[in-house]
């Protein structure tokens, strides 16, 4: 029986399980960072305890301050959510070595299919059709080279043990490979803590098709139907929706049959996501399907298959983690309507969906019949140059898929964030287009066929410069034995002293101002287009460049950007190395 439940995470997620957990008189602590120390997912636990420090690495990812805080706190069991430690299976067996309960699958099954590579192998044994890859991480940049000789280009290079397009990168041709490979992996140390990657063939304008599955320990499988996540941009979700539509129900089928074997395979039990690439019929072609990879873990985009099955995934997860068999059979199993999903992210739309970091100013939600918002913010609070840029999710419910998509148009126009540019304006836009509507819409539309012109600018309406404040919010809060404990204290917002600054205790650089010069790409003035770390520098003084090289990696939101010349010319000046903090607009390099 779980009385206490550690959410080893943070923003919505972190809410989303707290919320359940509460509903099942379960009690809930959090962990936070320096940089979260008043967020949303620690004001709604029960207990909350401090980790230190900002990045990952340091706080969410840090494995010694975690279980600190587990025997400290006498916690019953973890919840990992979704990134950071929800595939690891080494954190996973030290959690059941210290006889906590882990809500995820055996650590075995993360080892198989947590990691994407001996993923393969199972998905093999299971007769599942796959696309051409390798089974063994790359070592060398010129494995991927061999690879493109042989099954030809694009390759997608992926981290082993992530997802959510963290860690992945498209090699287009053979010059590409090592820089894409030492990004990938970089990012992917980054963010899950691994940095293996393996590759396969890049297929060209699928769409992206998962299956839903639980199992228990005692054996029983289900899968609650499929969905649809193919608008992206740069390999990441930005609208779901369930049932997968435009598929025939003979293949349909065929996938939740494949997603099963794949889940026995493997010995897999709790909530997992087979994730496929859909080839749809054309003149051309047949009808067909293709495993990707399996996510050991609750999806991001869950809430739009409760939505249609009725059943609280968290829930059936804690159940099952408590030895119980699947609450449900396959025969239990209704799918009703349709529901569509929004990740409203913090990004700039018109500038690449580049990370917009920020203090939220407002923020309104949509209401209504069939609409369901699951967010980790609230006005006041500041997204994060330091985490994901996912503000919260936007889910609608209606009896059919025309009647959601008007629905879910209708939230959007309600829905009313200030202080940070968000994705909402393209996501309405997308779908309101004949192409979603048809179905006709794949992995790759959003940054091939559609051009930010087609929806309207935030810019206009928001002040979303993302500069560091001179004077940001203090917070008495009391930390005795690092446990946090809120002290009802308000003082004036000039104060310097006295608190606690809610923000980073690690200042970023001021913006660097050249003499006689514009803020201008185009005069060779490189300036940095979003608060960030600088990752690394790949130019030297007095180098020549041509546009479009690269110049530096600057990290937002654990993603990284490369930063590449506008123009050609010499290297004039390098006003920034690896590690420093930059703002919107700083000087980078000159270029002349």
């Amino acid at each position: 029986m779980i009385k206490k439940l550690l959410i080893a995470n943070r923003g919505e997620i972190a809410v989303r399980v707290m919320r359940t957990a509460k509903e099942m008189g379960i009690s809930t602590v959090a962990v936070y960072s320096d940089q979260d120390r008043n967020s949303l997912h620690v004001r709604l636990a029960d207990e909350a305890y401090a980790l230190g420090g900002n990045t990952s690495a340091e706080s969410y990812l840090n494995t010694d301050e975690i279980l600190k805080v587990i025997e400290k706190a006498n916690i019953d069991a973890v919840h990992p959510g979704y990134g950071f430690y929800s595939e690891n299976s080494d954190f996973a067996q030290k959690l059941i070595d210290s006889n906590v309960i882990w809500v995820g699958p055996d650590p075995s099954a993360i080892e198989s299919m947590g990691d994407k590579i001996s993923a393969r192998e199972v998905a093999k044994k299971a007769n599942v059709s796959m696309v051409p890859g390798t089974d063994t991480p790359i070592l060398q940049v010129s494995e991927i080279t061999e690879f493109g000789d042989k099954y030809g280009y694009p390759i997608a290079i992926k981290a082993a043990y992530g997802g959510g397009g963290r860690g992945m990168r498209v090699v287009n041709a053979p010059d590409e490979a090592k820089e894409a490979f030492e990004s990938a992996t970089r990012e992917a140390q980054n963010y899950f803590g691994r940095p293996e990657a393996y590759m396969e063939k890049y297929l060209i304008k699928p769409r992206h098709v998962e299956v839903q599955i639980f199992g228990d320990k005692n054996g029983n499988y289900v899968w609650l139907s499929t969905r649809d996540c193919s608008i992206q941009r740069r390999h990441q979700k930005l609208v779901e929706e369930a049932p997968a539509p435009f598929i025939s129900p003979e293949v349909e089928n065929a996938m939740g049959e494949q997603a099963i074997a794949v889940a026995r395979a493997c010995g897999y039990s709790n909530a997992g996501t087979i994730e496929m690439l859909y080839v749809p019929k054309t003149d051309t072609q047949e009808e067909n399907f293709y495993f990707l990879e399996m996510n050991t873990r609750l999806q991001v985009e869950h809430c739009v298959s409760e939505e249609i099955t009725r059943f609280d995934f968290v829930k059936e997860q804690l159940n099952v983690a408590m030895g119980n068999d699947l609450s449900f059979t396959q025969d239990d199993i209704q799918v009703s309507g349709h529901s569509i999903e929004c990740r409203i992210n913090a990004e700039n739309t018109h500038s690449g969906f580049i990370p917009s970091p920020g203090k939220i100013e407002s923020i309104t939600i949509a209401q209504g019949l069939g609409v369901r918002f699951d967010g980790g913010y609230e006005a006041g609070d500041e997204i994060s140059q330091y985490y994901d840029n996912l503000i919260g999710k936007l889910i609608v419910w209606a009896p059919t898929r025309d009647e959601a998509i008007k629905r879910l148009s209708r939230a959007i126009d309600e829905t009313k964030i200030s202080g940070v540019l968000n994705t909402l304006s393209a996501q309405k836009y997308m779908i309101e287009t004949e192409t979603f509507a048809n179905g006709n819409h794949h992995t790759k539309w959003v940054e091939d066929e559609l051009d930010p012109t087609m929806w309207s600018s935030q810019s206009d309406d928001i002040n979303a410069t993302n500069e560091v404040e001179d004077h940001q919010p203090f917070s008495m809060i009391t930390e005795v034995d690092g446990k946090r404990i809120d002290v009802t204290l308000y003082v004036p917002s000039n104060m310097s002293s006295g608190g606690t600054n809610t923000s980073s205790s690690r200042k970023r650089k001021k913006p660097k101002k050249i003499s006689g010069g514009s803020q201008s790409q185009s005069s060779g003035n490189v300036i940095a287009p979003m608060q960030g770390t600088i990752i690394s520098v790949s130019v030297e003084l007095g180098q020549t460049v041509t546009k479009g090289d690269s110049l530096c990696v600057l990290e937002a939101m654990k993603m990284e950007n490369q930063i590449k010349a506008s123009i050609d010319g010499t290297i004039k000046d390098i006003l920034i190395t690896s590690g420093d903090l930059v703002g919107v607009g700083d000087s980078l390099i000159i270029i002349e």
